[in-house]
């Protein structure tokens, strides 16, 4: 009895006997009963069954591997054949050659630039109306873009027209941009005969306070090539600073400090520079004027013999606050030239009715109370200065004659 259910307790137990029945309720069985008989019914002689599953296993791999290395042959010949010829890049690492790869093969980023030379130097959008009553053209200097400078500038500009010489505009300086809006308006008296021989000039320059200002751009605009008959307003392409930089009178440089509690201005003339060797004992007036009429003045040593002159000399003037915003200070270099008779070489204008770079001073002082603000300065005409202020001009005297 108990042998008779050990060989049922076997039965049972291993499923996977030759002698086990084949029903339907033995499916799992099924596939390793096959497996165990292949060897014995196609070559008994083989050996261990574990060889024939190493065979069917490295045949496996082999055909996979074999069906991998015919796709990547044909994926990568139809690839190729689709590629278009203007598309192929030619390489120059195997040029044994001086070219180099900039050279032959310029950068995306320097395409747009190099392509067009008046690109780079940015462009200005100007308005111009003729007033054929006062025979005074009005430059309307809108603004400026995508000028060239490394990193930001702080730009300002230079209205002139070649037929009135001394005649400047300068606007204010706009402090690290490259695409300034100006939004200034001059005027220029040009008869209607000396139209077509004049010029309209604007200059770019990027100001520096202690050193000298490097040029952005220029535009020369002949003005016998525009119809002035209409009111004009368009985009005009800036081309390279020109090559002869206007006539200069030379530069000052001077510190302005205002104390509003106890109404304390203080100047100091510090040096001049770019005067004509011709010209000798130098010095500097400084005047103060109220509504239009002269207050107060003052002037520094003389020097002699020397076209950089160094003063460095302190004045102080009391001016109120409430009279703060009706004052005009006048600082005016003189020296004695040929002729032995000392005349004024040129003027800085600072003050509400300034402009340009001295009126940039003059609003740095306010908004920087009790600090001395230092700064260079080109000297104008002193006839432009003078009109700017409604002064008449110093009839000479008449000398008698021997």
């Amino acid at each position: 009895m108990q042998a008779d259910r050990s060989m049922k307790m076997g039965h049972a137990l291993n499923p996977f006997s030759t002698s086990a029945p084949l029903d339907a309720t033995a499916g799992p069985s099924l596939i390793p009963d096959l497996i165990t008989r292949i060897p014995s019914a196609c070559a008994p002689g083989l050996g261990p069954r574990w060889t024939l599953f190493i065979a069917i296993l490295a045949a496996g791999v082999l055909l996979v591997s074999c069906l991998l290395c015919v796709i990547c042959c044909y994926c990568h010949r139809h690839r190729h054949r689709k590629q278009p010829k203007d598309k192929e890049t030619v390489g120059l690492g195997s040029a044994r050659n001086s070219t180099t790869t900039h050279l032959v093969q310029p950068d995306v980023d320097c395409l747009e630039p190099c392509s067009g030379g008046d690109q780079q130097w940015g462009r200005l959008l100007l308005s111009l109306e003729y007033d054929f009553g006062s025979q005074e053209i009005r430059v309307g200097l809108r603004q400026a873009g995508n000028l060239k400078a490394e990193g930001t500038a702080d730009p300002y500009a230079w209205v002139s027209v070649s037929t009135q010489s001394g005649r400047r505009h300068e606007t204010k300086v706009h402090r690290g941009t490259l695409s300034p809006m100006f939004e200034e308006t001059c005027c220029f008296l040009v008869p209607p005969a000396e139209l077509p021989k004049a010029t309209l000039k604007v200059q770019l320059w990027d100001f520096k306070r202690f050193s000298e200002h490097e040029p952005l751009g220029e535009l020369q605009l002949p003005l016998g090539t525009v119809d002035l008959q209409h009111v004009l307003e368009s985009w005009y392409q800036l081309g390279p600073p020109g090559t002869t930089e206007p006539e200069q009178m030379g530069e000052l440089c001077f510190s302005l400090r205002y104390v509003p509690s106890s109404g304390s201005l203080t100047v100091v003339v510090l040096e001049a520079r770019g005067l004509n060797p011709g010209l000798a004992e130098a010095y500097v007036k400084i005047q103060l004027m109220l509504n239009q009429r002269k207050w107060k003045k003052s002037k520094t040593s003389s020097k002699k013999g020397t076209t950089t002159p160094y003063f460095n000399e302190a004045f102080v003037f009391l001016v109120p606050v409430s009279q703060l915003q009706s004052v005009d200070l006048v600082l005016a270099v003189w020296a004695r030239g040929l002729q032995l008779r000392t005349e004024p070489v040129g003027k800085v204008l600072l003050g509400s009715r300034a402009s340009g770079q001295p009126l940039q001073h003059w609003a740095d002082m306010l908004a920087h109370a009790r600090r001395p603000i230092a700064q260079w300065h080109h000297l104008r005409s002193p006839r432009e200065v003078d009109r700017v202020l409604a002064l008449q001009p110093r009839l000479p005297l008449l000398r008698p004659r021997s």
